[in-house]
């Protein structure tokens, strides 16, 4: 790939140890064939018949995760009703020390192609057209500076599929201790449903199957339903109130009155913030999409194709039980997969993607790895984001995080970063494969 690397005004050993960043030039967008008919955005309702409100499923945390910033943690009610039909949640094979027992390596295999084959016959309309109305919830962390005077930036973060909102926290870090902080008012830390404490509040009514739409018009419906209208200092509440219709009109036609909102989303999370964004333009002051998962032109089907069965057998066959977070630490930090990871990032993994696992005594994930292979196997969003982007406001500020290598392909990176020019920039990671919120948390912060 051809780059424009940035011109840097270090001496050539500092040159030789930076971990230096560089641009995609622009090349316009060739034509390319329909991928995807993108679907309406299913209407958001208020959910009529909530009874119960949960309680946060972690125990409370120290207040701040940096002296200028207060952590707290919030609940709300998630989308109603849901894209997905409520579909029986299958069984991963057991583990089994029998001579006698199954091959689970096939079993396992087997039960990936079943996911493939019901989520092909749900994008094809064949299951049944009914949505779920059971109550699910998302899980959000608030950092507001106590210092706040209401002119800053609010920002909104989204991860990538198998992680949870704590994940962000070194990155926070980082951009709390620079010269920027004071520019911040506010961070929200989002969780989908399906994902870290939203998993344990929804454990039970989560269905077997999943629909990336329904994470963006989760994202939405926070943005305009549960968003405070003004970024204070004050307290608010675990489970926050939804604001009045009319503001929410408002919001929708006109954008926030007191806010500017700037949202980054990785992975997953990029893209399901991209649909957001598309729906409701007027909310978004900036888009900042960390490697999101869009595209996938017809040439490259049959690669990505492949690559998303890898993904999704990986997820199904991961271990998801250890006797303790120290046992875990330990096997973490000789897994290869975890060898690029920030060290502070493993330990946010360990503490906050985990919980007691009162079966074995011991831990487990919060996420089933279900769940992440139930995500993996949903690519339609992906190439209905592909077909729209070029539509999307180009009053929304778009920046790109390019690492190196990443989801897409070459050509994908070259199409996709300029897909819609206006208004665009992007930045080469070289240095940070796809998971750059666990490679490279510093530099991103910066």
């Amino acid at each position: 790939m051809e780059y424009d690397q940035r011109v840097s005004p270090l001496t050539s050993q500092e040159m030789a140890s930076a971990r230096r960043t560089w641009s995609v030039p622009y090349t316009p967008s060739p034509p390319s064939t329909p991928i995807a008919t993108p679907r309406l955005f299913l209407p958001i309702q208020p959910h009529p018949t909530i009874s119960h409100l949960p309680h946060l499923p972690t125990p409370s945390r120290q207040p701040r995760i940096h002296a200028a910033y207060a952590l707290t943690t919030h609940l709300i009610p998630a989308a109603f009703p849901r894209s997905v039909p409520d579909i029986p949640l299958p069984v991963i094979p057991p583990h089994s020390t029998s001579p006698t027992a199954p091959d689970r390596q096939a079993q396992v295999a087997s039960l990936a192609r079943q996911l493939e084959e019901r989520q092909a016959s749900f994008v094809q309309g064949k299951l049944c057209n009914s949505h779920s109305q059971r109550p699910l919830w998302n899980c959000v962390n608030r950092y507001a500076r106590t210092d706040n005077r209401g002119h800053g930036i609010s920002l909104f973060l989204a991860h990538a599929n198998g992680f949870f909102k704590e994940i962000w926290e070194v990155m926070l870090r980082d951009l709390f201790d620079s010269p920027a902080a004071p520019l911040v008012d506010e961070v929200w830390s989002w969780e989908a449903v399906h994902h870290g404490d939203s998993a344990l509040v929804n454990a039970g009514n989560l269905s077997g199957i999943v629909d990336w739409q329904d994470n963006a018009r989760d994202i939405a419906n926070f943005l305009l339903n549960y968003l405070p209208d003004d970024t204070t200092p004050a307290s608010l509440p675990t489970h926050l109130e939804r604001i009045p219709k009319s503001t929410s009109d408002a919001r929708k036609d006109h954008g926030y009155s007191k806010r500017t909102l700037v949202v980054v989303g990785h992975s997953f999370g990029g893209t399901t913030s991209i649909l957001a964004a598309l729906n409701f333009p007027k909310l978004f002051s900036s888009l900042i999409l960390v490697d999101p998962v869009i595209g996938f032109n017809s040439r490259s089907a049959k690669e990505t194709d492949g690559n998303t069965s890898n993904l999704t057998l990986g997820a199904l066959i991961r271990r998801d039980i250890w006797p303790s977070r120290e046992e875990a630490l330990r096997l973490f930090k000789q897994s290869p997969f975890f060898a690029s990871w920030h060290p502070q990032v493993l330990e946010l993994y360990v503490n906050y993607g985990l919980t007691a696992d009162s079966a074995s005594n011991g831990v487990k994930l919060k996420m089933s790895p279900l769940q992440e292979a139930l995500t993996f196997v949903d690519t339609r969003v992906a190439k209905e984001v592909w077909e729209l982007l070029e539509t999307l406001d180009a009053n929304i500020t778009l920046r790109w995080i390019v690492p190196i290598p990443g989801v897409l392909d070459q050509e994908q990176v070259r199409m996709g970063v300029w897909r819609r020019p206006s208004n665009t920039s992007n930045v080469v990671f070289p240095f940070a494969g796809h998971l750059v919120v666990q490679e490279a948390p510093v530099e991103l912060g910066g």
